[in-house]
């Protein structure tokens, strides 16, 4: 791990962390432009979210990213990063975030973590890997509510 490649990561992340933020409050996904957010991407960004989450898959390029914030956006009302913390930087950055979310189907609010891998190349973000310690749990938070029959 170079000095510049642990400086680069962190000026990268924490620009992005506040241009999602300012994504956020201008309306987030289907209001705001994901302008706000292109520049901390490069254009063959990949994002792998688990299968089990409900906007899981793989997310690739630009327009990849544009719809995971799409469907995240129909998946939590709110979802706020509350903490974070920078566990490793360089190439590879460890981030831990401590999330508070509400779900929009079925009103629950959560509080959990988030441990994410980040790689940062050239000044731009190019592999995201979020884990989650309990999926099941936020997938379940998020279910439409089943009609009784």
């Amino acid at each position: 791990m170079t000095m510049s490649s642990t400086t680069d990561s962190v000026t990268v992340l924490t620009g992005m962390y506040a241009a999602e933020a300012e994504y956020l409050a201008a309306g987030g996904p289907g209001e705001a432009s994901f302008d706000l957010l292109a520049p901390f991407f490069a254009p063959d960004v990949v994002l792998h979210q688990a299968e089990t989450l409900p906007y899981g898959g793989t997310w690739r390029e630009h327009s990849g990213m544009t719809q995971f914030f799409l469907a995240m956006g129909a998946v939590w009302e709110s979802f706020d990063m509350v903490e974070q913390e920078f566990l490793a930087t360089g190439e590879t950055a460890v981030v831990l975030t401590q999330v508070h979310a509400r779900a929009r189907a079925t009103g629950r609010e959560l509080s959990f973590p988030i441990l994410q891998t980040i790689t940062v190349k050239d000044g731009r973000i190019t592999e995201i890997r979020p884990f989650y310690w309990d999926t099941r749990v936020i997938a379940d938070a998020c279910a439409e509510p089943r009609a009784a029959g």
